[in-house]
């Protein structure tokens, strides 16, 4: 493995607890992330040791999250998380199935079923204790071009469509992720936006990891295509040998903006390499990506 990759945790673990105590940069739940009794709950069901065939030799874990507002054969819209365990705990940063359940009870984004899935890990080794050191994460996510956007439309959502009625189109179709994650969820949306126009990115490592620090300047080079992007970062982010965060995500508003990209950018002082801030505003975020989805 490239030495730079293996300067990243280090480096994520030190950012991570230089604020974990800061009062400022703590994770700062909205109402949107408490369950409610009053509010239908939808079902969320784990896949394990899944096999693609976009990355022979591994397996993944992933979970469907189906909103209890769905109706068989009226197609949902779908969102996709990377990094997948991440989001659908109840407890965490996230709670992703509880503000799904929230907003789309409120009318404040549509009926959508939900994927959250992991990077996958080499099937001949054993399951990693911690899901965020599978041995395939940053080649799925960092690398440029199409390989693993297609892994998502061609397996992913066929596997989700034998059980469930998904749009087709990709005004209904959202994707998020988180560093690595978050780069990975806009190149899906850039390599393939029939398919993917709605992107959340947080701590999104537009960096020289495999050469994602090109987007600035691809973006202000390309026609501009039909997607709406939402970056988060923050001045506590990471600055390493393979670059520095905030001014990545800060060079990627400027060149989505200078293109004329309906682009919205939460930047904030403080916090570190982690989903405090990301998590604190993703019912908002949620509000925004959805605000003009017809229903």
């Amino acid at each position: 493995m490239n030495l730079r990759l293996h300067l990243i945790v280090p480096a994520l673990l030190c950012v991570s607890c230089l604020h974990a105590e800061d009062p400022q940069n703590v994770f700062k739940p909205a109402p949107e992330h408490e369950e409610r009794a009053d509010v239908p709950h939808g079902k969320l069901t784990k896949i394990e040791n899944w096999q693609c065939k976009a990355f022979p030799g591994t397996v993944r874990d992933w979970w469907i999250y189906v909103p209890a507002q769905y109706q068989a054969g009226k197609p949902a819209a779908l969102m996709v998380f990377q990094d997948g365990h991440d989001y659908v705990g109840p407890k965490g940063n996230w709670r992703a199935p509880t503000v799904f359940d929230n907003l789309i009870a409120k009318g404040e984004m549509p009926v959508t079923i939900g994927v959250f899935i992991n990077p996958g890990h080499d099937a001949t080794k054993p399951k990693p204790q911690s899901a965020w050191r599978v041995s395939n994460r940053s080649f799925e996510y960092d690398s440029m071009g199409a390989r693993y956007a297609g892994m998502l439309i061609d397996e992913i959502i066929p596997e989700v469509k034998k059980n469930y009625a998904i749009t087709d189109s990709p005004e209904g179709r959202a994707i998020c992720g988180a560093s690595s994650g978050g780069i990975c969820s806009f190149t899906v949306a850039w390599e393939r936006p029939d398919q993917f126009r709605k992107v959340f990115s947080t701590i999104g490592s537009f960096t020289n990891i495999r050469g994602g620090n090109v987007y600035p300047a691809m973006i202000r080079e390309t026609e501009r295509k039909p997607i709406r992007v939402f970056l988060q970062d923050s001045t506590g982010d990471l600055d390493n040998p393979i670059g520095n965060w905030p001014i990545a995500n800060q060079n990627m508003n400027a060149s989505l903006t200078y293109m004329h990209y309906d682009v919205k950018f939460d930047f904030t002082e403080g916090y570190g390499h982690n989903s405090n801030r990301g998590g604190s505003i993703f019912p908002e975020v949620l509000k925004w990506l959805w605000r003009d989805y017809v229903r």
